[in-house]
């Protein structure tokens, strides 16, 4: 099976307003269900767990009702963490994944996801057991020790932006979890990290720049602009 765990549980505080970025209106229809819709819509998907703040999750469930978001399974609580927030959705898992079922982590705010990348991550994740989406960086990268000189300026052809979606056998991904459990890293920014530090190679799948994590009030007309090109 091949299974997508789409996190919504973020705050959004730095796009302001009321409601969390993923919850936004944008031409017609809440942030999230843009980018379920992506996943609901891919034939290589089979189920999609959602990780939602608690105080949402009613109004999520409502919502995919009435857009007919068919292949939400559940929708559950998510931690204080990125990182907390996963783990609840992969020990959902536990009873329903075999240990070589592809899992996608998505980002509930990157909505432009394509089926070329989800389709990538599938193929390349059966193959290699973890997957980072990634883009090459298009900018020179400056390192700051200071935060107001520079320290130093990599080279550029050796960098590269993560997205998502990160995607694991299952067996693999608990693993990796667990162990930064037991060793008290309870805050990782991604999963491919955890991964890493087992040992374990992740390997590249090729993103695009239209998959941008919306973060940002400006990232929110960026979006609503694609989309609507797109109509």
């Amino acid at each position: 099976m091949n299974i997508a765990i789409v996190l919504a549980g973020g705050s959004g505080t730095r796009v302001g307003g009321n409601l969390p970025k993923q919850f936004i209106d944008i031409c017609g229809k809440p942030l999230i269900i843009h980018t379920l819709d992506a996943f609901n819509s891919n034939a290589n998907i089979d189920y999609i767990i959602v990780v939602c703040r608690e105080d949402f999750k009613l109004t999520l469930k409502t919502w995919i009702d009435d857009f007919n978001i068919s292949k939400v399974k559940d929708i559950i609580s998510g931690g204080t963490t990125r990182q907390e927030s996963v783990f609840k959705g992969l020990t959902y898992l536990k009873d329903i994944c075999c240990e070589n079922d592809v899992v996608l982590i998505h980002d509930g705010a990157r909505a432009l996801v394509s089926s070329d990348i989800i389709n990538d991550n599938i193929v390349l994740a059966k193959k290699y057991k973890a997957v980072n989406t990634v883009i090459p960086s298009s900018d020179t990268v400056i390192k700051s020790v200071d935060k107001s000189s520079i320290s130093s300026v990599p080279d550029r052809s050796e960098l590269f932006l993560a997205q998502t979606p990160q995607s694991f056998e299952y067996g693999l991904i608990m693993k990796a979890h667990n162990v930064a459990l037991k060793s008290e890293s309870i805050d990782a920014t991604d999963d491919c990290q955890l991964v890493f530090k087992l040992g374990n190679k992740v390997q590249f799948a090729k993103g695009n720049k239209l998959n941008f994590k919306v973060t940002t009030p400006e990232d929110l007309i960026l979006l609503e602009a694609i989309l609507t090109f797109k109509k």
